[in-house]
């Protein structure tokens, strides 16, 4: 079994429920930054002890939060002695709006795993772009490079779409199928 860690940040919960069905997806841990951009004292020796690594942050005005940020500089550390090349990893984001630049804040991820020399994974599943497609139908926002999800900015946690949650949990598996592979 392979040991994956969601490393994610959450402004408003939205993005912490999507996180914990990645992480349910691919039986991996999850690792929250928080409201300063801090790791908690664990997070640093779990993500070097992790096969693949799937980041997760709200998209504000373009691009992740500012604590993903501040938690992406520290990587620099790691960085510097090449501690997470070869390591697998993936993406997701969340925003108010169905586009929201959400594919901004994803290729920010994309860019940080490469400065890593990590090996990316895409969402791998094909869009609902149907006439028949719902709001609860997988991959209904239509990533490919990695998941996307909405959440109106007047709905709750708990009334985001059941399609996004099911399409996190499919990610979340795709990603430990992927690490599981290479042994």
């Amino acid at each position: 079994m392979a040991d994956i860690v969601v490393v994610f940040h959450s402004g408003y919960g939205h993005t912490q429920r999507i996180a914990q069905a990645v992480a349910d997806g691919a039986e991996a841990h999850l690792l929250a930054i928080d409201a300063d951009g801090n790791l908690p004292a664990h997070g640093w020796e779990l993500l070097a002890a992790a096969d693949a690594i799937i980041m997760g942050s709200p998209t504000y005005m373009g691009g992740p939060s500012w604590q993903f940020k501040k938690f992406a500089d520290a990587s620099s550390k790691v960085w510097f002695v090449q501690g997470w090349k070869d390591k697998l990893f993936a993406g997701f984001s969340n925003s108010a709006a169905m586009n929201g630049d959400k594919d901004a804040t994803l290729t920010y991820l994309w860019h940080l795993a490469m400065q890593h020399g990590g090996l990316w994974v895409s969402l791998g599943l094909m869009p609902s772009n149907n006439k028949a497609a719902t709001r609860d139908s997988i991959n209904y926002v239509g990533g490919y490079n990695g998941l996307l999800t909405t959440s109106p900015t007047d709905a709750s946690p708990a009334e985001m779409a059941r399609g996004d949650f099911d399409t996190a949990r499919a990610f979340g598996e795709r990603v430990a199928e992927v690490a599981r592979s290479r042994g």
